[in-house]
């Protein structure tokens, strides 16, 4: 059996809500906590749910849990919340979450849960966008850079029994989450890829934020001729073809079609605007690159992605065992996990210029968020 603590302890008063944030209502009507037991619920991982609570939220939160979720109290500190909730343990792996995450996927719940199975121990981080400085006083101390710096999120999985050990081992030594905890008993520590999405709410402005998101939708099509001599290029992936794309780019028609249903959402015009096939700049481009741009065009604006899904056309070659790949290397691109990108991939029977193999056509949509 597997057990989850979700922490939910804290007063909150950095986000100035009048009340204890996780208990605010956000995007949908639930509030946090709810958002985030409700991902665990719905894994069917876990058969063990511990909540650590303030001592005056509890009536309330109580009020709102099912009866089969175990509430402890908190203690001042996440550290005293924590050892608090793992004496309550009885699962053989642990995943401890802040109630502040109320989005977190399940595919992040799994891919950790998976990861302390193998290793012992499993934190979710993301690649930080910013440069990362030291300061103090006002002054700046020095620069870390961002390459190879990441954030940290939870949930943050474990074996109990080594965190246990972990937490014993460090005595009253502070430490930032558990799984600076975990490393400094284990000296190892395994790394999943986290999740964007999976935001932690701290201040007034992620309330308004995540409240009150902005969707829009937009569609994309292209079609490219097929003819030998060039490589075939479809969403970053070289497929292995006697023929390829005819274009003044790679003709990467899948990325050209995903990129035309970015801008269309965002109202940007489209890829012809930017890169038109009579600038020599563009010539045999790698379109990926082009999608950066893109991306770069779209964020200047205000606006991110959240999913997009295509339909490639094609009556050979067959693309079926290409599909994870290419999708794998669109989410990379699209800063995406896989999950929210659809791809698929059909023939036209024998019709038309794609029946007759003389071209390839994709079809795109693409929902972004105004920030």
């Amino acid at each position: 059996m597997n057990s989850v603590i979700i922490l939910a302890a804290g007063t909150g008063s950095r986000a100035k809500q009048n009340k204890n944030k996780i208990l605010v209502p956000v995007g949908g009507g639930d509030n946090s906590l709810i958002r985030s037991l409700s991902a665990f619920l719905k894994s069917g991982l876990f058969g063990e749910y511990i909540v650590a609570v303030n001592k005056s939220d509890e009536k309330e939160i109580k009020s709102f849990l099912p009866e089969t979720v175990k509430t402890v109290t908190g203690g001042n500190t996440r550290t005293e919340s924590v050892k608090n909730a793992l004496k309550e343990v009885t699962g053989d792996y642990v995943l401890i979450h802040d109630a502040a995450r109320p989005y977190l996927s399940e595919r992040l719940i799994k891919d950790c849960l998976a990861a302390a199975e193998k290793h012992g121990g499993a934190i979710p981080v993301v690649p930080s966008r910013d440069t990362v400085c030291e300061a103090k006083d006002g002054r700046i101390t020095d620069y870390l850079g961002k390459d190879g710096l990441f954030s940290v999120q939870t949930p943050q999985a474990f074996d109990t029994a080594k965190l246990r050990e972990a937490y014993a081992f460090a005595k009253d030594k502070a430490f930032n989450d558990d799984g600076e905890v975990y490393k400094n008993r284990f000296g190892e520590l395994f790394a999943v890829t986290g999740d964007k999405e999976n935001v932690k709410l701290t201040y007034p402005e992620d309330f308004a934020k995540f409240s009150q998101k902005e969707y829009r939708f937009g569609t994309g099509f292209d079609c490219h001729r097929l003819v030998t001599g060039r490589k075939l290029i479809l969403g970053g992936v070289e497929i292995p073809h006697d023929k390829g794309l005819l274009g003044h780019s790679d003709a990467d028609a899948l990325v050209h079609a995903v990129m035309d249903a970015v801008l269309s959402a965002c109202a940007m015009r489209d890829i012809g605007y930017y890169f038109p096939d009579t600038d020599e700049r563009y010539k045999d481009a790698d379109s990926m690159e082009l999608l950066k741009t893109v991306l770069n065009l779209i964020a200047k604006k205000g606006f991110e992605v959240s999913s997009v899904s295509a339909v490639v056309m094609a009556e050979k070659p067959k693309l079926k065992n290409f599909i994870p790949a290419i999708t794998e290397s669109l989410a990379a691109a699209l800063s995406l996990d896989v999950s929210a990108v659809g791809l698929s991939a059909t023939t036209l029977e024998g019709l038309g210029f794609v029946g007759r193999e003389e071209g390839i056509c994709v079809s795109a949509t693409a929902t972004v968020i105004k920030l």
